[in-house]
């Protein structure tokens, strides 16, 4: 049936989407086969100390994870895998040179998602040319973790251990979020609803840790730029809006260069500074493109509605999980289709 089922997929994908399928599958694979058993790895006298300890972390998380949510252990993360580069994958995002728009890559069977990710860097930036050619503006970022949704055995990887103990407990119950709660073609809710979790488990698991304090303020601080951005990137779209129907791609590269240099750059800076929040949390000095804004606001723009909900609903986050579970059932059997579920979520808290 299996077989059947990928045969199937081959047939009706375009000769495109077989290629990236056929070379993220190895890839992935590849990563798979090359993981060694973390039990291995803290006996081995070659590792050393701060991997074991990292390795014996993300074992810890896990398990609360797991144990919070009443929910029995998988075997995720019982491996470890060594990469041969910094990153595991790199993350493609596209949009139109008119629209601060994530462009949609469909998949038969898997869905739409608004971006692709690739182990090599090589195939994600010629595939970026690709879709150059074809009228759409892209960026490229790297990625230290992803989750197969509970399909494949996940494994620890190297790139893991670049990260300080909260920030890969965050990682790490992020990534987990995914396996248990996971709804079909809206990327944008599943990843602000494991973003939220992930840091709420953070202050739970470490409560009475004195570094939760510095934790929290880079949260506060993060939220602020957000929010900053997401102000801007609406001025940008009020730009394009000016046009009525009548705005080109190259009209609108220049605007978004006048903007990024003329506005954007300029007031992140002066916010930042203002606000006094250090420059690898402003991020208003790297690559800006209408890609990158699209980017951003998969991953931002519904941040705050998640949390206004869990706050109206006045739930701890074990039972805002247990009504979001319970809210997706009543939307299965109700057979929604095309449902913006943040909206749903308003309205039904409001009832």
């Amino acid at each position: 049936m299996t077989k059947f089922v990928f045969l199937l997929l081959f047939l009706i994908s375009s000769c495109s989407q077989i290629s990236y399928l056929t070379e993220q599958g190895f890839s992935q694979l590849k990563l798979q086969w090359s993981g060694v058993e973390n039990s291995e790895l803290i006996k081995d006298p070659k590792v050393d100390e701060e991997t074991k300890r990292k390795i014996k972390l993300i074992e810890e998380y896990k398990k609360f994870f797991y144990t919070y949510f009443a929910k029995n252990e998988t075997s995720i993360y019982t491996k470890t895998s060594v990469l041969e580069q910094e990153a595991v994958t790199y993350l493609l995002i596209a949009s139109p040179h008119t629209s601060i728009t994530a462009h949609e890559f469909n998949f038969p069977f898997f869905g739409s998602f608004p971006y692709l990710g690739f182990f090599s860097k090589q195939s994600a930036e010629n595939y970026a040319e690709r879709l150059g050619k074809k009228g759409l503006v892209t960026w490229i970022r790297p990625v230290y973790a992803y989750s197969t949704l509970g399909y494949l055995e996940d494994r620890i990887l190297s790139s893991f251990f670049y990260y300080s103990d909260l920030d890969l407990a965050e990682l790490i119950f992020h990534e987990l979020f995914h396996t248990i709660f996971f709804i079909r073609d809206d990327v944008d809710l599943n990843e602000n609803l494991a973003n939220y979790f992930g840091k709420e488990l953070v202050k739970i698991y470490f409560k009475g840790d004195p570094r939760l304090v510095e934790y929290e303020k880079s949260l506060g601080h993060e939220k602020k730029v957000a929010s900053k951005i997401v102000t801007m990137i609406e001025l940008l779209e009020g730009e394009f809006k000016k046009f009525s129907g009548q705005l080109t791609d190259e009209k609108a590269d220049q605007i978004t260069k006048s903007f990024i240099e003329g506005s954007f750059i300029p007031q992140m800076r002066d916010f930042c500074i203002k606000e006094h929040i250090e420059a690898k949390i402003c991020m208003s000095e790297t690559e800006w493109n209408q890609a990158r804004f699209a980017a951003f606001l998969t991953y931002e723009e519904k941040q705050d509605e998640i949390s206004d909900i869990q706050a109206h609903l006045k739930l701890t986050p074990r039972d805002f999980y247990l009504w979001l579970e319970k809210e997706k059932e009543l939307i299965r059997k109700k057979d929604k289709e095309e449902l913006d579920f943040i909206k749903y979520f308003n309205e039904r808290v409001k009832k």
